[in-house]
Order: structure tokens, then sequence, then C-alpha cells
């Protein structure tokens, strides 16, 4: 025979206590929102004969929302027509952009070349300038360096083979031959040196 104090027993004992608390909020539970069902039935009846809408209510409503989606689509189509104007006058900009700035490249290029020439130009006259006064009577071209400013003519000396060069200066007066040497001495002193 089974002893009555077991302690599988005794562990099964609170264990139904808890069960029927859980059966019994449950139940009470149940019944309040049963009460609450049966409360709000007595006092609104439904009719049978009585439909939930009109059919008017929805044509009202029906029409309401076409109306809304017609004037939005109206919008967003004008938005559209808006954005599209924007985009062709980007396009048409950004064409004209690109046209001015092949225009300013090919000035670019045009100016370059100019200063190109004129430059060798400029560069050719003075070199036969100088061949010229290398060429003259060192007296005659001597004279002629005494009424030009020392950095004039120093530029011209320093372009002379040093024989010719040589012959001028020394058929000028001495403070003028002095004056173009300290200026040919003096052209790269301030040319960095690192």
């Amino acid at each position: 025979m089974p002893k009555p104090n077991t302690p599988r027993r005794r562990a099964r004992g609170p264990l139904y206590v808890v069960v029927g608390l859980f059966i019994a909020s449950g139940v009470l539970r149940l019944g309040g929102e049963a009460e609450q069902v049966f409360a709000n039935a007595e006092s609104a009846p439904l009719a049978v004969d009585e439909p939930v809408s009109a059919p008017g209510d929805q044509c009202v409503e029906s029409d309401t929302l076409i109306t809304a989606l017609a004037a939005r689509e109206e919008r967003v189509a004008r938005r559209e027509t808006q954005l599209a104007d924007r985009l062709q006058a980007l396009s048409v900009a950004e064409q004209e952009i690109t046209n001015r700035l092949t225009e300013l490249e090919e000035a670019e290029a045009s100016l370059a070349a100019t200063l190109a020439v004129a430059a060798t130009a400029a560069e050719d006259d003075i070199g036969r300038l100088t061949d010229v006064y290398a060429s003259m009577k060192p007296r005659d071209a001597a004279a002629l360096f005494e009424e030009m400013a020392p950095e004039f003519a120093s530029g011209f000396l320093s372009r002379m083979r040093p024989d010719a060069a040589a012959a001028i200066m020394t058929g000028l007066e001495p403070a003028t031959a002095y004056s173009i040497s300290v200026v040919i001495a003096g052209r790269n002193a301030d040319v960095p040196t690192d």
C-alpha cells in the first residue's frame, strides 16, 4: 500500500491550486465580457431592413476620390512638363557652354600661336640688330651705344661675340662702359642658385 504523505503527492497539491486559480480567472473574464456583449446587444438592436451604408454615400465618396485623384494627376502632369522644360533648358545651356569652351580653347591656341610668332619675330629682330651693330665699325657703334640707356645697350652687347663687344666697349667713355658692365654683371645676380 502506498504511503499517503509521499513527496510526490505533496508536489501535486500546490500545482492543482495554481491551475484552479487560472481557470477561475478565465471564467471571471469571460463572464465580464459576456455581460458587456449582452448589454450592447440590448441597447442597440440591429434592424434587418436597414442597410449598413447608403449607396449614395459610396457614390459621393467615390466621386470625391476620383476628383482628388484627377487633380493630383493634373498636378503631376504639370510638374513633369515643368521638369521636361527645365531639362531642355539645361541641355541647351550645356550645349552652349560646350560651344563656348571650344571657341575659348581655339582662341587660346590662336593667341598662343600669335604670341609665339611675335616672340620669335622680336627675337629675330633683336638678333638682326645685334648682328648689324657687331658688323659696324667699332667707333661708329660706340657712338650709338653712348646715346643708349645702359640697360638697353647691355642687352645688345651681351648677345654679341666677345671680340666685337670688346671692340665697341673700348670706344665708349669709361663711365658709360662701366654702367653697361654693371648691368651685364648684375643681370643674373637675383636668380636663385638652389
